[in-house]
């Protein structure tokens, strides 16, 4: 398998995770958004993926974009250690507490809509940061109203699933922005649990090939 990907861009540190918690090697391809004005942009990357985003999978001669999508791919290919729980009521809740993070708070802290932000609208800096630390504050603040109701020491009771997947890289992002965590305790009790093993330590930004200073 092939990942095409950016070292911190949050899709690709999900998928990145899912693969080390089932075991899976991959080989790890750099796709830097940034340089040359993004390389997610070139032609040939548009041919994996027409919507110019990270990360790609390439399994064989079976491709496939959007984290999510990847990651379902993956547990049902591979389920001996199952993301998303069989019971269809905990299999809901977990995908309702994944969504909360990729789908409602990750686009709108995504690079290319900060890009167009200070760029296009030319937002200053300090009102970027207050973009920033508003979205994660409303999501965060709902989250670990969530997490009094489901967690152990996970999001969902005490094993690791796709919610938990989908939370480590966006308190990833909120530490990278300075964000007080400190009114959400649960919260950051279940990723400080999360990031004391192998697969999420394995998966961090920083210990990625492509990692920058």
């Amino acid at each position: 398998m092939k990942l095409y990907g950016y070292w911190r861009s949050s899709a690709s540190y999900r998928t990145r995770i899912a693969l080390h918690l089932k075991g899976l090697a991959f080989e790890n391809i750099a796709v830097h958004l940034v340089r040359n004005g993004g390389e997610q942009k070139q032609a040939d990357y548009k041919q994996l993926n027409p919507a110019s985003l990270v990360p790609t999978l390439v399994d064989g001669d079976f491709k496939l974009n959007q984290s999510l999508a990847i990651i379902e791919y993956l547990d049902a290919q591979h389920p001996e250690f199952r993301l998303i729980p069989e019971d269809p009521k905990q299999a809901a809740i977990v995908r309702m507490l994944a969504l909360d993070m990729a789908a409602e708070l990750q686009p709108i802290t995504n690079l290319r809509v900060l890009q167009y932000l200070t760029g296009t609208l030319n937002v200053p800096d300090n009102a970027r940061l207050e973009w920033i630390h508003h979205w994660v504050n409303t999501a965060f603040s709902a989250f670990e109203q969530r997490l009094k109701q489901y967690a152990g020491s996970c999001c969902v009771g005490d094993t690791v699933s796709l919610a938990d997947i989908c939370l480590v890289p966006q308190v990833y992002n909120a530490k990278r922005f300075k964000v007080d965590l400190s009114p959400y305790p649960r919260l950051m009790a279940v990723y400080e649990h999360l990031e004391s093993l192998e697969p999420f330590k394995k998966a961090r930004p920083e210990v990625q090939p492509d990692a920058e200073e």
